[in-house]
């Protein structure tokens, strides 16, 4: 516990307003203590979905960290070139996949010329 963002609960209501404000900074919390022992935390509603969404991101992929290591291992040998590519895999699952665009973003390659400007 940080001692300059631990504060009493009493102090706490005193200063809800100011704490509110304090707490919308990225990574600032407050911890509010009942005799002395922590009791609950303050902290902005943005920081705790982010809490949340870390730890649901780590339930639902236990070794990501493995995971990428193998990932940068395959692109810096090359071996991700032999993986399949989800083009594929929708195929082999019987989806119907569309034809790629011709023109990227849909970004002409024809040149326009600019038109004359008017006289008033």
């Amino acid at each position: 516990m940080n001692p300059k963002t631990t504060i009493s609960i009493s102090e706490a209501r005193k200063r809800i307003f100011q704490l509110a404000e304090e707490i919308q900074k990225p990574g600032v919390y407050y911890t509010f203590t009942e005799k002395g022992r922590p009791k609950a935390v303050l902290l902005s509603a943005e920081e705790f979905d982010s809490i949340l969404e870390t730890m649901e991101v780590m339930r639902e992929f236990p070794n990501l960290d493995k995971d990428i290591a193998e990932a940068d291992r395959a692109v810096k040998t090359g071996e991700y070139k032999k993986w399949i590519t989800l083009e594929t895999l929708l195929e082999k699952e019987g989806f119907v996949v569309a034809e790629k665009a011709k023109n990227k973003y849909g970004i002409s390659s024809k040149i326009k010329a600019k038109g004359a400007k008017r006289i008033k």
